[in-house]
């Protein structure tokens, strides 16, 4: 495997167990690699200021700071960095404030090798990774939240199908027959509306709302 065709993986996890087992999983991908751990936000925004990795695995219980918060600041300091949740709980809560600080994905520590593999790459696409729980924990409205109103242009419901479906610029702007800039704009624009601020709360908004089928 080409060095410069890996992805650079972080693990930040209070747990040295859990970051062994998840050490042990990257040697036998060879596309991706291990290039810093972390046992907390703190020690996980100074490694990061170090190795500025492509994708990190982020616990979200951890002592001094938490994973949300450090997601949040990585996020604002280094944009192209992808972080994806990964945690045992599944509370609603959690998941909505790991995606509001910037998380692309949301994963539970019982996803499979392949699973976990599949969405490193993905968010390191810029693609988005929520497991199947999460999804299904934050589609339950609650009984006292209104239905929010949307603005969205014919062009932009077309383009948020393609989100919910999984694509990037790129491959929205060739399927639509528009410059990967005009994508990009129109991406902007759906977020500016729904009022999240990345393509996985928007696809989560869209799917609860049913903005799109």
């Amino acid at each position: 495997m080409n060095p410069e065709s890996s992805i650079k993986v972080m693990l930040v996890d209070d747990h040295d167990m859990v970051r062994r087992g998840l050490a042990t999983f990257l040697m036998a991908k060879p596309d991706l690699v291990l290039v810093g751990e972390a046992a907390d936000g703190i020690e996980a925004l100074e490694v990061c200021a170090k190795i500025q990795p492509d994708v990190i695995l982020m616990d979200l219980v951890m002592p001094r700071m938490d994973g949300a918060a450090a997601t949040k600041v990585i996020r604002e300091r280094w944009p192209d960095i992808q972080v994806i949740a990964l945690t045992s709980f599944q509370e609603r809560q959690l998941i909505k404030e790991a995606l509001e600080s910037g998380a692309i994905g949301y994963l539970l520590k019982n996803v499979t090798v392949e699973e976990l593999s599949a969405a490193i790459r993905s968010a390191n696409a810029g693609q988005s990774a929520l497991s199947p729980e999460a999804i299904h924990v934050l589609l339950q409205e609650d009984e006292k939240e209104e239905p929010p109103s949307f603005d969205l242009t014919d062009r932009e419901q077309e383009v948020l199908v393609l989100l919910v479906e999984g694509l990037n610029n790129r491959e929205i702007a060739e399927r639509l027959y528009i410059s990967r800039a005009t994508a990009k704009a129109h991406v902007s624009h759906i977020l500016e509306k729904l009022d999240v601020s990345n393509r996985a709360e928007a696809i989560t908004l869209a799917l609860r709302h049913n903005i799109v089928s």
